[in-house]
């Protein structure tokens, strides 16, 4: 038997359906063999973990790595390296970076600077009204798919049109592309912060008060509708609310290609720990009362969630701890943080190991068209890989952060169960709890291996490129000649 890169002995790999007890053997950036340890093959290296558990790298739908535009608040570097630590092997970046990704010019800046990635990547350009034409300019410049911001967030994109946002699913429904959804009603949410504001409202609470659930709740079903009558797969992020879990129910029994995320922040915070915090915890969606976190966990664990991803939107501590509510920047460092936090209520038997598998690794991998090649400890596989120890027990800190934000609000909260080893592509990032320096620029794009199951295109009849033809036979510039018969008693 020939001798391989790297075997690593004596852990446990973790699928969503088993645990056993199995070593892994890595060629080239690939698994080659997973079984028993006596019939691995021989190891250039060989790496014990021995009663570790052995996970696909956790892949995050959604983080905002803030290059280019904002190097104060984060880089593809730093970014990345907070994503190596926390055993997230693959992340998808969003588009509201400076220039926004809307353009083949603003996505080709964005791939340069994602050469410093220590992991692999995908790109969400931009959906929105004046995109419309360029959307396939972008998949074949490289964008892995697309981020349409209904709602509005940090860049203060304008929210796509309805008529823009039905036209794009026209077009990227039959090339299968999945696009991902800020689902909150904008026009609502700017009325109520403006009425607030014009009251002197500037306290924590308005920022909850402007953004209410319906606001989730009519826009989840706008979306679902659009996706429903084209076929165009989407994807609807940081789900916050129990009130519209219904709806997505509904929508995945009837057939409609919905994958649905939630974020640690929404299952595990609620309203009277942003009160206590401030801005440090202004997210968009908000998190909310505390009767929305046990059903969005249940909806994990029954599928109606499919993933859990981050919404890693770094700032600095200034511009998080304003005391005006509406100046403070939304968001804050997720990617490093996740897996320890999921791990922890592991932990304390709220879901077992192979849920946080389908959850972090398998659904995103087969969401994004990467599942088989990602997402799996598998022969043929890459080798995306985590060790986790569950019985290291700590405490997280904002100050340990790889991220440039230093602030979270997760600083000083106990948590057991950590990822302490994280290979992508069969190359250590993170080695015993510490970031490997020199796998800076390692990532690649995932652009070349998604395979986007066929599409199920529907009412094509009336697509926008269909219907702004002239009918075959028809002027262009003239009205069809209808005679006109007088009726006998008008003559």
């Amino acid at each position: 038997m020939p001798t391989v890169d790297l075997v690593i002995r004596g852990g446990k790999v973790v699928s969503p359906d088993a645990i056993i007890e199995a070593s892994v053997a890595i060629d080239g950036g690939k698994i080659v063999a997973v079984g028993h340890d006596d019939i691995m093959p021989t190891g250039r290296e060989e790496f014990r973990v021995d009663g570790q558990y052995i996970l696909p790298g956790a892949i995050d739908s959604h983080v905002h790595f803030r290059d280019p535009g904002y190097p104060h608040k984060e880089t593809w570097k730093t970014g990345s390296a907070a994503a190596a630590m926390g055993g997230v092997t693959t992340v998808f970046d969003m588009p509201n970076t400076k220039p926004a990704t809307g353009t083949v010019e603003a996505l080709q800046i964005k791939l340069r600077a994602a050469e410093a990635s220590y992991v692999d990547f995908g790109i969400h350009a931009l959906l929105g009204d004046d995109t419309v034409d360029v959307l396939e300019d972008l998949l074949d410049n490289g964008a892995t798919s697309f981020k349409a911001f209904v709602g509005n967030t940090f860049g203060n994109l304008p929210a796509p049109s309805d008529g823009a946002l039905l036209e794009a699913f026209e077009i990227l429904a039959p090339l299968g592309i999945r696009t991902v959804v800020h689902a909150e009603n904008s026009s609502i949410m700017a009325r109520r912060q403006q009425r607030m504001q014009a009251a002197g409202r500037i306290d924590t609470q308005a920022h909850l008060a402007a953004r209410p659930e319906v606001c989730e709740i009519e826009a989840v079903s706008r979306i679902i509708h659009f996706s429903e009558w084209t076929g165009a797969r989407v994807h609807i992020a940081h789900k916050s609310s129990a009130d519209a879990l219904w709806l997505v129910r509904d929508a995945k029994a009837r057939g409609v290609d919905i994958t649905v995320e939630t974020c640690p922040q929404y299952v595990l915070l609620n309203t009277a720990d942003m009160i206590r915090m401030g801005g440090v915890l202004r997210v968009n969606p908000p998190v909310r009362d505390a009767r929305h976190n046990q059903p969005l966990w249940d909806a994990l664990l029954d599928g109606t969630v499919d993933m859990i991803a981050t919404d890693h939107a770094p700032h600095s501590i200034e511009e998080n701890t304003r005391a005006n509510i509406w100046e403070c920047d939304c968001g804050f460092p997720g990617v490093e943080t996740q897996m320890a936090l999921m791990l922890t209520e592991v932990n304390k038997g709220r879901a077992t190991l192979m849920d946080y598998v389908r959850w972090s690794a398998v659904a995103p991998a087969k969401a994004w068209g990467l599942y088989g090649t990602k997402g799996v400890i598998a022969a043929g596989a890459h080798a995306d890989i985590v060790i986790v120890d569950m019985n290291r027990s700590g405490m997280l800190s904002h100050g340990k952060l790889q991220s440039i934000s230093k602030i979270s609000p997760w600083n000083g909260r106990s948590v057991k169960g950590y990822p302490v080893h994280t290979l992508v592509r069969g190359r250590f990032v993170m080695r015993d709890g510490r970031l490997v320096e020199d796998a800076v620029g390692w990532g690649k794009s995932v652009k070349g291996i998604q395979k986007m199951p066929t599409p199920d295109v529907r009412n094509d009849w009336s697509t926008m490129k269909n219907i702004v033809k002239v009918p075959e036979g028809f002027p262009n510039n003239a009205l069809p000649q209808v005679d006109v018969v007088t009726p006998a008693d008008e003559r």
